[in-house]
């Protein structure tokens, strides 16, 4: 497979390339889209200028369909030997075909291209349902934080704490 930033990868449904600053608006739809789940945040699950931060720090990968139509996302940072993932997302309508899983495969695809020996992921515990699908792709917890929300508050404030994922490329 080919890098992502150097030249678009397909699958049989989907090409992959590396977002530019032109994507933003159709990024932060799919993203509090996916995210709207989520019941527990008060707000949405990014803006434009933590989106743009993010941009200057690693890089998001965009699935589109056939007609350029964006319809998956992933964030994807290099922090030395490990590759890093998250807002994993996929256009609702398109959940439970297998893009969230080719979107992983393409995370760390894209980051063992770039040196990674191993891929980092977190989650938060208030989604119970997302550690058994990350088992399923070979990932396993690590340990677990607390959660201490930088712009994102909950409704009621539960207790939250983020459980670390990691898996060797």
């Amino acid at each position: 497979m080919t890098s992502p930033s150097t030249s678009p990868i397909s699958a049989p449904s989907v090409r992959i390339r590396v977002a530019t600053a032109d994507d933003m608006a159709a990024m932060l739809a799919i993203i509090n889209t996916a995210f709207a789940i989520e019941t527990f945040l008060a707000g949405t699950r990014t803006n434009a200028e933590e989106m743009a931060k993010m941009m200057r720090t690693g890089e998001f990968l965009l699935a589109e369909d056939a007609s350029g139509h964006l319809v998956a996302c992933v964030y994807t940072e290099i922090r030395g030997d490990h590759g890093y993932f998250g807002m994993l997302s996929v256009d609702p309508s398109r959940q439970g075909t297998g893009l969230g899983k080719f979107m992983v495969e393409t995370a760390e695809n894209h980051c063992r291209s770039r040196g990674c020996v191993a891929m980092d992921m977190t989650v938060l515990s208030l989604r119970p349902d997302l550690p058994r699908f990350y088992r399923k792709l070979g990932y396993s917890q690590t340990g677990t934080e607390e959660y201490v929300p930088s712009r994102l508050f909950f409704k009621g404030a539960p207790r939250c704490d983020l459980m670390l994922f990691s898996k060797f490329l």
